[in-house]
Formats: C-alpha cells, structure tokens, sequence
C-alpha cells in the first residue's frame, strides 16, 4: 500500500510557465558565430513561491535552430523526441526571508500545457541564512517512454524547517550522535502509516525507551490544538506492526531504531485538520528534529505513535 506521492501537496500547487503574460520574459537562444547552438532558454518573472522561484527554464527544440514562438503569453518550443537525458532543466532561486537559518525541500512538477504531471524532482537545499538567496538547477533527466512532451516547470510545493533541526538520513552525523527521518509512508482505504527511522551514527551508545515525543505544527510552524496523540498503531488500526509496547533498546554505533505514525484520514462532520509539520524528540532531552509527513488527519482528532523497536537497516 504505497502511498501515493501527490497525497503529500499540503497547498494548491502554484505554476511556474516558461514565461506568463504576467512578467517579461524572453527566450535566449545564445547564438554566436561558429558556435553549437544551445537549447533555448526561457526566462521566467513570476513571483516566488514560499520563497522559491523558477528564474529560467531549458527546453531543447526540435531542430538544430529553434526559434520558440511567443503564444497566448507563453514561450513554447517542441521537445526532442529521441531517447536518453530529456535536457530539459529549471533554474531555481531560494530565498530566506526570515531571521534563521533555513532548510527547504522543493518539490518541482515537469508538466504539458494542459498541466498534467509528466515527472517530479524533489530538491533539499540546505542552511540557507537569514537575509539570503541561493540559486541551483533541477534536471528532468531521462523522460518515460510514451509521456507527452514537458513544456512547463512549476514549484508544487515548499516545505521548510529550522537548518539545525532538518531531517538527516545521509550526510554528516549530526552533532546529537544520531540521525532522524521521516520515509515516504504507505497509504491504503484512508490509513497512513509514515516510519520515523533512527539510526546511531555516533560513537557511543544510545538508549531509548519509550515512545518519541511529538509537537504537531501548522504552517507557520505554530502547535496544532485538538489532537490526540495515542501510544501504539493498534489505538488507530490493527496490524499497522507498531502495536508492542515500549522495551528498553542500546543501539551500539550504525543500529537503528524505527517508530511510526498511525493516523485515517476520514472526514466526516466538521472541518478537516492537516498538519505539515511534526517536531521530534527521540527521547526527553533529545535534540528536536522537525519532519515534514503531511498528516491529513481529516477529522479524526488524533494521531497514533508507535514504540521506538529495533530495525535493520
């Protein structure tokens, strides 16, 4: 039961195209004498979202010299229909206008005119500081066999956590000694199962023994009131496998530990919760770790956690 990746959009996805009629734009076509001529590039105007915006997107054209042709406000140039990397990329600006250092995860949508969803790449851009920008580029990569051609970029969603509480599955050990994340999740007939992994990549051991403590937050990152957060996965649904109870755990150095949250999201009378945002402390004391789940809780009112267990990696 894997849970489908569009669940996750927390907010209307905002389109980014090529070029709109509402900013300038123009294509860039970079001719020079003698020189290969490059994939056009359409520049791109339009406000940001959440603090991302798309400054340029890259198109490859059909023939050796496109000439994309302005329509309806848009810049369109025809694909290449031939196999291997696609070609077509977005630049990307992020900028923190807060007064903390930021960590964004940008989920980009590869879209056809009529806006159907060819491809996504999801990008982490990390420690952005307060007052700051930072630019980067996402690449289609290889387009599926069949897929109709790719003629806009758009910033599906933005989700951003303070930088020293960002999730961290790879990379360097944090300076906790541990590591914290959230996966995917699976999904079947309105259960929600998301593992919370725990993995000691330290140089002592680590207990555990209990329950993680949770903080359930809205999009500003402000507590979500009404919920109940229930001890075990059976407190939701049976056979989620987070229903032992707690038992004392010491990961020796690269163990791991998994819990899991358990919620439906039914909707019956009264308004819908949705929480984006969940703060972690794997233990009392522990350092927070701010997952971003995406708990559409409907209105249930509550949220099962599951006992930290022992896990492989």
């Amino acid at each position: 039961m894997r849970r489908p990746h569009s669940s996750r959009l927390l907010a209307p996805a905002a389109a980014l195209l090529l070029a709109t009629a509402c900013g300038a734009e123009h294509a860039d076509t970079g001719r020079g004498a003698g020189a290969d001529v490059p994939a056009p590039r359409a520049t791109v105007t339009d406000p940001p979202v959440d603090g991302v915006r798309i400054t340029s997107v890259t198109i490859p054209a059909a023939s050796p010299s496109p000439t994309p042709s302005a329509t309806l406000g848009r810049v369109h140039a025809d694909p290449l229909t031939v196999p291997g990397d696609s070609g077509i990329s977005a630049a990307y600006q992020v900028s923190n206008d807060g007064d903390e250092a930021m960590t964004y995860t940008v989920l980009f949508d590869f879209t056809t005119d009529t806006g159907a969803v060819m491809d996504n790449k999801e990008v982490t851009v990390a420690g952005v500081q307060p007052g700051r920008s930072t630019s980067g580029t996402v690449d289609l990569g290889v387009l599926v066999p069949g897929a109709s051609p790719v003629t806009r970029v758009k910033v599906a969603k933005v989700t951003k956590v303070p930088a020293d509480e960002a999730p961290a599955e790879t990379g360097a050990c944090p300076a906790s000694g541990v590591r914290l994340w959230a996966d995917d999740g699976d999904a079947a007939m309105g259960l929600r199962v998301v593992g919370l992994h725990l993995e000691n990549c330290g140089k002592r051991d680590y207990s555990l023994d209990g329950y993680p403590r949770l903080s359930l937050l809205d999009d500003n990152r402000e507590p979500v009131d009404g919920i109940r957060i229930l001890h075990g996965g059976a407190a939701i649904a049976s056979g989620t496998g987070f229903d032992e109870p707690p038992v004392p755990l010491v990961l020796k150095p690269g163990e791991t530990a998994l819990s899991g949250l358990i919620w439906r999201n039914t909707t019956l009378a009264g308004t819908a919760v949705n929480v984006p945002y969940v703060r972690v402390l794997a233990k009392p004391g522990a350092a927070p770790v701010t997952v971003t789940p995406g708990l559409d809780l409907g209105t249930t009112g509550k949220l099962g956690v599951g006992a930290w267990q022992r896990a492989d990696r």
